[in-house]
């Protein structure tokens, strides 16, 4: 998955400013995501690219470097 891509379904899933969404954004901290945002973006995730993050798993990405590289490992 390119990042462009990835971003886009950040920026979609949690309405924030696509120019906060960079690799080294928190999703906690810069792109204010609660656990329930954490969730939706998983599904959306999975819907744009076929990739499912197990919930133990997804607590532990903390930043949209975590996840795009997780989503590149197991494309």
């Amino acid at each position: 998955m390119e990042f462009e891509a990835l971003k886009q379904v950040i920026v979609d899933t949690l309405n924030c400013d696509p120019e906060k969404v960079t690799l080294a954004a928190t999703l906690s901290e810069d792109l204010e995501a609660d656990s329930l945002d954490a969730v939706e973006l998983n599904m959306a995730i999975e819907e744009a690219c076929g990739v499912t993050i197990p919930d133990e798993k997804l607590a532990e990405l903390k930043t949209v470097q975590d996840i795009f590289d997780y989503i590149n490992a197991n494309a």
